[in-house]
């Protein structure tokens, strides 16, 4: 339903031009976000009749506007000094020159001498009859490359028929050999994207501009038209329904441009024998474009790759991709709707496939971009692919996918966050909305991190506050505490009065769940340092907590009846987390984690040996670790490697070396101090078959 509904507003839009117009500039951005890199090409030059040209021409030699037609031949003859390989004028010569016949003849006793000279035809689509080919105009114009058979079964939107045409005078053709079509049409939004290569007049196939001089270069290329292709030699040049082709735009910078003075002053030099302004080595070998750029001569044009550019260099774009054959070939136009259909079926299933608001986020990345990807991919390798049409079929089957799914899931959603946000954190919640089959009855084996955290002395502390500062004092700090536990992903049990309960690894996999665990440990006693001012405020003592942690197999699941239950866990493992908690009280510790956690926390965390302890109900000694922060542990190097030392004196036996240690550091050290303790009565009451075990009679 969703992908209908996207394909529907891609229709809806395409009714209203929106599409064919964000086509257009979408592709304009293509062209220039992917105009060939390199350098400049080296085929094609470009002499401009500039602003600079005009001003030269009035200031040096009194020109005025039109120049003398003998001055253009002076061009002519630099670029055949030269010896370029061809050159194409545009400019049309369609009346006779103010300056008399022999400023004509001078123009084409120029082009004479030249030989491979292109002049300029204007063909128009204009209703009216056709006139005749002038007789004195060149021959067949696609005679000159053996095309004239071209006609014969050609299907006429590929070659175009122009009923009317505007020919240079007589008198200026006679030096060309070959005309071409400067007649060009913009698209609906006035900008050249395609260019037509050549159409028909009076029977006679008539190339463009640059064609022309293509052909002029290389009169024995062997072409042919077959159905959408003309074939130039080794070039194939793919054209659309309308005979138009699609060449690949380059920057303007590509196209080495120099100024109609600078030409006029380097060949009049050259004739004195005077040193040129440009070295005629530059045309050597290419193809020369002749063309006005100054904005009073109303040639500019604008193209995908630039806001306003001149005529010619529009020609040069065609004519360097009849060089190298970078054509883009158009897909047919119903595949833009086959596109739009699947792109918006495939979108829209997988985003109402997609399961938590962070996976359905990841679709719509993943997806809403892939219409974009493929078109510029298709640039890349030559494809004009549609991109308006899929990318709004697109967009909108993921929009009304993301509404549809918010209706009907969003209820179900809502009610798991809200039951379970204090207890879980977010992705651990996100984790339930992707598969709420986990919220049924049963257990699973996981190893996790538990922790156990409660606060010395409570009930004391309770037994001299009223009820309301007593709940007042819990929340704020039960709230402190359980925000670090989630914003580490920790996953709270439940509450036991003062008692937190939490874990890690379950229900999300986390390979750093001990980590975690020891790091939130650690924050939660930094948090406590930083409130304990004001919860004595509230309470009238210091509050103190102590936290076990361990790490081991137990059966984690929800557990209870089938009306009501929890999700909570269950083996010897979290009894161990709860003994090391108490455990704290014997050392004068107050975090407290077993050697499992400690080897599974890696080097995440710091920490130093406390002691080698049995508690209550297990019989298997455990070593027991206090965790600190890297920094900490680093600056209190030298007392704990003293600790070390001692302790490893008391697990030896040796209490008199142990109590020494310990004497040193009990000063500033908790732990320490209680060592003192157990080595002074270990010396009065020496124990018998001594294992360096810590044996916990109460819990």
């Amino acid at each position: 339903m969703s992908g209908a509904a996207g394909l529907a507003l891609a229709w809806a839009l395409s009714l209203t031009g929106i599409v064919i117009s964000f086509e257009a500039r979408t592709f304009d951005w293509r062209a220039r976000l992917m105009a060939p890199e390199g350098p400049p090409s080296d085929a094609v030059r470009l002499i401009a009749l500039d602003q600079a040209s005009l001003d030269w021409g009035a200031r040096e030699n009194g020109l005025s506007w039109p120049w003398p037609r003998e001055v253009y031949g002076v061009i002519l003859d630099f670029c055949r000094r030269a010896g370029a390989k061809a050159v194409a004028f545009d400019v049309l010569y369609t009346e006779p020159s103010s300056y008399g016949v022999s400023d004509d003849a001078a123009l084409a006793d120029a082009g004479r001498r030249f030989g491979r000279f292109a002049l300029p035809v204007f063909l128009g689509r204009e209703s009216g009859k056709a006139g005749d080919w002038p007789a004195d105009m060149p021959a067949d114009p696609l005679a000159i490359a053996g095309l004239g058979a071209w006609l014969a079964g050609v299907d006429p939107a590929v070659a175009p028929v122009f009923p009317k045409a505007a020919f240079p005078v007589p008198e200026v053709a006679a030096g060309a050999k070959i005309l071409g079509n400067v007649s060009q049409e913009p698209e609906f939004d006035g900008i050249y994207r395609r260019v037509g290569l050549f159409g028909v007049f009076d029977g006679k196939a008539v190339p463009s501009l640059p064609l022309a001089a293509r052909l002029l270069a290389e009169p024995d290329m062997e072409a042919a038209i077959s159905g959408h292709t003309l074939r130039l030699g080794p070039v194939a040049v793919p054209l659309d329904d309308a005979g138009l082709c699609i060449p690949r735009w380059r920057r303007s910078a590509d196209f080495p441009t120099v100024s109609a003075a600078q030409v006029i002053q380097s060949e009049l030099a050259l004739r004195e024998g005077g040193t040129p302004t440009l070295d005629p080595s530059i045309f050597k070998g290419r193809y020369v474009l002749f063309g006005f750029s100054a904005p009073g001569l109303l040639d500019l044009r604008p193209s995908p790759v630039a806001g306003v550019t001149s005529g010619v260099e529009i020609h040069a774009q065609a004519l360097q991709s009849l060089l190298t054959g970078d054509f883009l070939r158009v897909v047919p136009h119903w595949s833009g709707w086959l596109l739009a259909g699947l792109f918006a079926v495939a979108g829209a299933t997988l985003v109402s496939l997609a399961t938590g608001a962070a996976a359905m986020t990841a679709a719509i990345v993943v997806f809403l971009p892939l219409p974009l990807a493929l078109a510029l991919g298709g640039y890349a390798l030559g494809w004009w692919l549609p991109l308006a049409l899929p990318q709004a079929a697109m967009a909108g089957a993921l929009g009304v996918a993301v509404v549809v799914s918010y209706a009907t899931e969003g209820k179900q959603k809502r009610f798991i966050k809200s039951a379970f946000k204090q207890y879980l954190s977010p992705d651990v919640i996100e984790a339930l909305i992707a598969h709420p089959e986990r919220m049924s009855l049963g257990g699973e084996l996981r190893e996790l991190t538990i922790f156990f955290s409660d606060l010395q002395g409570f009930t004391t502390i309770s037994e001299g506050m009223g009820p309301q500062e007593l709940t007042a004092l819990l929340n704020k700090y039960l709230t402190a505490m359980t925000d670090i536990i989630l914003e580490e992903g920790g996953t709270v049990d439940k509450y036991e009065g003062d008692a937190i309960i939490a874990f890690w690894n379950a229900p999300l996999d986390q390979p750093d769940h001990a980590a975690r665990a020891v790091r939130a440990a650690l924050r939660c006693q930094d948090r406590l340092t930083e409130l304990r001012p004001t919860f004595r405020e509230l309470s009238g003592h210091d509050l103190h907590m102590r936290v076990g942690l361990n790490t081991g197999e137990a059966v984690v699941g929800n557990m209870g009846s089938d009306s009501r239950f929890d999700y909570t866990m269950l083996g010897d493992a979290v009894n161990l987390a709860s003994r090391l908690e108490g455990v704290n009280k014997q050392f004068d510790t107050y975090t407290m984690m077993s050697e499992a956690t400690r080897l599974a926390a890696g080097d995440a965390v710091a920490s130093r040996r406390v002691a080698l302890v049995e508690v209550v109900g297990r019989a298997e000694a455990v070593t027991v670790h206090e965790p600190l922060w890297p920094k900490e542990a680093a600056s209190r190097r030298e007392s704990l490697d003293a600790f070390a030392a001692a302790l490893e004196a008391f697990i030896a036996g040796e209490f008199a070396t142990a109590l020494a240690g310990f004497e040193a550091l009990a000063e500033n050290d908790a732990a320490a101090a209680s060592y003192v303790k157990r080595c002074r009565r270990c010396l009065e009451n020496p124990p018998e078959d001594w294992s360096g075990v810590c044996v916990m009679t109460s819990k």
